[in-house]
């Protein structure tokens, strides 16, 4: 009879176990259903586009950059340098990629 008691008490000690612990792991992941933010996500293409461009080559240092020539693979972009004329190639795909200086 107390070995029937003693696995009730030991099976009720890991029930209680488990209790708290669910307890514990559902109050973890902040769940509020009445607040949701806003999600603001700007379409930004796929390809480079020729603002982006401009703006990379002036940040390399070139003054009075403008846009050369668009083709479907690189975006030319010509100005002034150090040195005189200058002139940069980019990747025509997200985020404008540094081809040729």
């Amino acid at each position: 009879m107390t070995n029937l008691f003693a696995k009730a008490g030991i099976a009720a000690l890991i029930a209680l176990g488990a209790i708290s612990a669910t307890a514990v792991t559902a109050s973890a992941n902040d769940f509020h259903p009445g607040i949701q933010q806003a999600r603001y996500e700007h379409y930004r293409g796929r390809s480079c586009s020729p603002v982006l461009a401009v703006q990379k080559a002036r940040d390399m240092g070139m003054r009075r950059a403008r846009i050369d020539n668009i083709t479907p693979r690189r975006v030319v972009v010509e100005g002034f340098g150090r040195r005189g004329p200058d002139r940069i190639v980019f990747a025509n795909v997200r985020g404008c990629p540094l081809i040729r200086r």
